[in-house]
């Protein structure tokens, strides 16, 4: 086996210890009689006489003595202080390797303690600790994910297996009422199916979208009309509250356009008849943003960092077929990380309603500035 890094300090620090005892060695035994007897000269001594002879050899062995004992207690210092920091580094990658392979084996709830060896090695500790952190979290989203796709899927199959078998089984007839119910588990699983499509190609739209410049105020009116059927069957109110000189941004227009969807379809579907939503849009801080506004069930504080993470509901009881699959905000979400926007959630609480914000750069850099006040011009639909 090759040696540790341990010992390879050790042995770098050995070699540069025996290359200045031989250089200091050296100079003394070089530079120092001369320069001695050249000050015994200058004292008067004559230069073969018996007394120089003694001075110099008491000088020489007063250099050995000297330089010798120096270097000795240089070197074992040397040695002691690099063998401690050897053994702490040591410690410190095998720590990091067998956490590393920790890690490899599936075990992502592995952590490194700091070395407290410089700021190199705590900042390489704490990328560790970072990187075990985010593949636990992405182990646990991929089993949720499974598991959310198993549980969605398994509810209409069961219901079309068992109205199957009893057709077959002769138990039921092909009667109108069972074709729309087949029709109606089957249609849950077509829509489920392209829900996840979609997030797919949300979460791998950025190389695939069209940007051009888009007219805000045009975007926002065309979503509400867009909506204001499935608001009018449901008796909740759409406002929009949009001016017509709001800055353009830059964008996918269709992409966009879906995001407010599920902002609105979300929106309605938690709003009671009864109920409002708005839709608005400004300039805030040097960024377009666009609100949904509703006052309808609310959601509480526990929820709220989760609510666009895949497959979703702040209430677990809730009715898959009225309840959604889960996907829309998620959707959202990948898709304004797409146009480098964002997308935040403000709740009260149970009750109070719900805020969705997202933000866009806008198109001209002159225009991104922030605006006091915009007059708004609500229009109902």
């Amino acid at each position: 086996m090759r040696p540790g890094i341990g010992l390879r300090l050790l042995a770098a620090q050995a070699i540069v210890l025996a290359a200045g005892a031989a250089t200091t060695s050296a100079v003394a035994a070089v530079v120092g009689p001369p320069l001695f007897r050249e000050h015994l000269l200058e004292a008067g001594a004559p230069m073969h006489s018996l007394e120089a002879m003694h001075a110099e050899e008491a000088y020489g062995y007063a250099t050995v003595i000297s330089v010798g004992g120096a270097l000795a207690v240089s070197a074992l210092a040397a040695l002691a202080v690099s063998w401690y920091l050897s053994r702490r580094l040591q410690r410190s990658i095998t720590e990091v390797a067998s956490a590393a392979t920790a890690v490899s084996d599936g075990r992502y709830d592995i952590r490194v303690s700091p070395p407290h060896l410089g700021d190199d090695f705590d900042a390489l500790a704490g990328a560790f600790n970072r990187m075990a952190s985010r593949l636990q979290s992405v182990e646990a989203t991929r089993r949720r994910l499974f598991s959310d796709l198993a549980h969605e899927i398994r509810t209409p199959v069961t219901v079309l297996e068992a109205y199957v078998e009893a057709l077959e089984d002769g138990v039921r007839t092909l009667t109108p009422e069972t074709a729309a119910m087949l029709r109606d588990q089957t249609g849950r699983l077509v829509r489920f199916a392209d829900d996840v499509a979609a997030l797919a190609q949300a979460e791998e739209s950025s190389a695939s979208m069209a940007h051009s410049a888009i007219d805000v105020d045009h975007l926002i009116r065309r979503c509400a009309a867009a909506a204001q059927e499935r608001y009018a069957s449901k008796g909740v109110t759409l406002r929009a509250d949009v001016t017509a000189d709001l800055p353009s941004v830059w964008g996918d227009e269709q992409r966009l356009a879906q995001v407010l969807a599920n902002l609105l379809d979300n929106a309605l579907r938690h709003t009671s008849p009864g109920g409002r939503v708005d839709l608005s849009a400004g300039v805030d801080h040097h960024r377009l943003a666009v609100r949904v506004s509703d006052t309808g069930e609310g959601i509480a504080a526990e929820h709220l960092p989760h609510v666009f993470e895949r497959f979703y509901r702040a209430d677990g009881a809730r009715d898959r077929e009225h309840g959604g699959a889960g996907i829309g905000l998620a959707i959202a979400k990948a898709l304004m990380d797409a146009h480098d926007g964002t997308i935040t959630v403000h709740s009260p609480g149970p009750g109070s309603g719900a805020v969705f914000t997202i933000t866009l750069p806008l198109k001209d850099p002159a225009l991104r500035a922030p605006l006091t006040s915009r007059p708004a011009s609500p229009a109902s639909w």
